[in-house]
């Protein structure tokens, strides 16, 4: 009924068939509209007979595959020769477990995986070419019920729907003589047929984003990048990460992985209060810092340089979470120890991304995409406004555009040289991101100001008006990706203004 209720790869159930006239499969069939069939075996019948007189029920049924749940009985050729292929479903890994009493040889035999078995039927017993099978831990404690329940839940509910969509879309190629399946497209690559992930839990965590929801974290003990899940927490005495500090510390480390130079980013709830790019640590978290000292009460530093006792002095003058760098001196630890609950991560100094996806859970599965690893070039910009960009305002637009990968769409930045000076974030209009960086910039900023920043924006402008925001703003150049159907009206108005722009042609999106 799994199947029936799936269809997958658009198949359907034609008839259901039982040798048992108490099945309770025949009231479920019957409830959706299936046909059903009941043949039961008499005592003194032949297996050939009685198979002779199932095919003789399904005479009058079209069908292209035959799924087997749970038919108890050796087929032979009077029926296997007479139907198309035919598959079954066996509750654990063939060809390590075979027969009825398989879940109880699993458990006596003190393995740690089990799983089922989708195989095409032949006459042995539990044999046939395997199409594709499933793993299901086996955990401290299972029971024999417990390994039935999961292995048919958490097994046969996944690995039967795959084989038959991959039967229904013609993809399937049985090798008789070699006793093998190939499945077309099944070749691997960066977004294969199947994905298998095993992560090991290596913390429970005190909550998640809020109190009433648990959490844990679970690492990928093949990441060879600098990440927030091995760095350990130097400071014992203070509180361990919580949820939320993970995902802000990891949205920070990644902001500084795009520079070479020295780079320090502050992040509250995963966006951007403040970035730079300076020639020591130290200046740079002044100059991220002074972009939104407001804001960043209670959030993320991340550096991609050791710490030094410059930099640490700066950090704890207001309250933050957390900081993570490549390595710290002794002097810098000794100073960020006078926090009490002020974690300090340190990660290695692989700052090169090797992981080249991202994902995310949703409701019923899992997105995964190419993690934006976009960099942009002047020879990548078209300059399509009348004015030309100077160098300096091509160096802050290079630097706005890695950092408005990282800010939540809609997203604005406003730059100068390589430090912000302003943020939208994540507004569901876009000139609302330009009046809500113009806002931080007049407000909040210390130090520093829009007036002849540049402005980079994550998508199109739709309509002139967020130029118009953003010349109010004091900006004198814009970098965008161009692609709107009002592109020419928008680039007549930066004409207007005397604004400089150029498009990347390529989007940065960033929706988590």
């Amino acid at each position: 009924m799994n199947l029936a209720d799936r269809t997958p790869g658009g198949a359907e159930l034609s008839v259901v068939l039982t040798n048992d006239a108490d099945a309770p499969v025949l009231e479920k069939a019957e409830e959706r509209g299936i046909p059903t069939e009941v043949v039961e075996h008499e005592a003194s019948e032949s297996r050939e007979a009685h198979e002779q007189r199932v095919l003789d029920a399904l005479a009058d049924y079209e069908f292209d595959l035959v799924a087997l749940d749970g038919y108890m009985r050796i087929l032979t050729e009077t029926f296997l020769e007479e139907t198309p292929t035919t598959l079954n479903v066996h509750p654990a890994l063939l060809p390590a477990f075979k027969g009825m009493d398989v879940h109880e040889d699993v458990l006596d035999a003190g393995v740690r995986m089990t799983g089922c078995t989708v195989h095409v039927v032949d006459e042995s017993v539990d044999d046939g070419p395997i199409v594709t099978q499933e793993p299901v831990p086996v955990r401290e404690g299972d029971t024999v019920e417990d390994l039935k329940e999961r292995v048919l839940y958490e097994g046969e509910f996944t690995a039967y729907p795959r084989a038959i969509q991959w039967f229904a879309e013609d993809r399937v190629e049985i090798d008789w003589e070699e006793g093998t399946v190939a499945i077309e497209g099944d070749d691997g690559g960066a977004y294969p047929e199947r994905r298998l992930a095993s992560d090991d839990r290596v913390r429970e965590l005190r909550y998640g984003e809020n109190p009433h929801q648990d959490a844990a974290l679970y690492a990928d003990r093949t990441c060879e990048e600098a990440n927030v899940v091995d760095a350990p927490q130097l400071n014992d005495g203070a509180k361990g990460m919580g949820y939320n500090n993970y995902n802000d510390t990891d949205a920070a480390l990644n902001l500084v992985k795009e520079f070479d130079e020295p780079a320090c980013a502050v992040i509250k709830h995963t966006n951007p209060a403040g970035c730079a790019v300076a020639d020591s640590i130290s200046e740079a978290y002044a100059d991220a810092l002074a972009t939104d000292p407001k804001s960043a009460f209670g959030g993320i530093v991340a550096l991609n340089r050791e710490c030094d006792a410059a930099t640490a002095e700066q950090i704890i003058e207001s309250f933050k979470e957390v900081v993570v760098a490549p390595g710290y001196t002794d002097e810098a630890l000794e100073i960020l120890f006078e926090k009490d609950n002020l974690r300090v991560l340190d990660v290695s100094e692989q700052y090169e991304p090797t992981e080249p996806l991202t994902e995310k859970p949703i409701v019923g599965g899992r997105l995964v995409q190419d993690r934006d690893l976009q960099t942009v070039t002047e020879d990548d910009l078209e300059v399509v406004t009348e004015r030309e960009p100077t160098d300096e305002q091509l160096e802050a637009m290079r630097f706005a555009w890695q950092t408005i990968k990282h800010v939540k769409s809609n997203a604005i930045v406003f730059a100068k040289g390589t430090e912000t000076v302003g943020v939208g974030a994540g507004q569901v209009s876009r000139v609302d991101a330009v009046e809500i960086a113009k806002m931080k910039a007049d407000s909040d900023a210390e130090g520093k100001d829009a007036d002849g920043a540049v402005m980079a924006s994550d998508a199109f402008f739709p309509f002139p008006d967020g130029i118009d925001a953003a010349d109010e703003a004091g900006i004198e150049a814009v970098i965008q990706p161009g692609g709107s159907v009002n592109d020419d009206d928008v680039i007549e108005r930066a004409d207007e203004l005397d604004i400089a722009m150029v498009f990347t042609g390529s989007r940065a999106f960033r929706h988590d």
